[in-house]
C-alpha cells in the first residue's frame, strides 16, 4: 500500500558540529510540533542523519530547521535526499 500522495520524506546528513549539543533530542522535539514522523541518529563521522515523513510543508520546515539546529550546533551543510515515505508513525532517536 502506497502513502497517501499528500505525505513527503526526506532524508537529510547534517555536517559540522552537530553532535553533543542535544541535536537528535531537539530534532525529536521540534518534529513532535511540526506533526513529523521520522528518526535522528548520529553516524560514525560526527554527522547527523534524520528522516522525516508528513506534509510538504512540514517536512520543509524540519529540512530548514536542520539548517542552523539548536542553539549550540554549527551546520557546515546539509543534504538532502527526497526519498519514497515508508509510512513511519512516531519519531524516534535511534542508537
Amino acid at each position: 500500500m502506497s502513502a497517501p500522495v499528500s505525505h513527503a520524506r526526506v532524508r537529510v546528513v547534517v555536517h559540522g558540529a552537530v553532535q553533543g549539543v542535544f541535536f537528535r533530542d531537539t530534532c525529536r522535539r521540534t518534529a513532535g510540533e511540526h506533526d513529523v514522523d521520522g528518526w535522528v541518529r548520529n553516524r560514525p563521522d560526527g554527522s547527523v542523519e534524520a528522516a522525516f515523513e508528513g506534509g510538504p510543508e512540514q517536512v520543509r520546515a524540519l529540512v530548514d530547521w536542520c539548517r542552523s539546529g539548536p542553539p549550540a550546533a554549527r551546520v557546515d551543510k546539509v543534504e538532502e535526499f527526497p526519498e519514497a515515505p515508508e509510512g513511519l508513525t512516531g519519531f524516534e532517536i535511534r542508537r
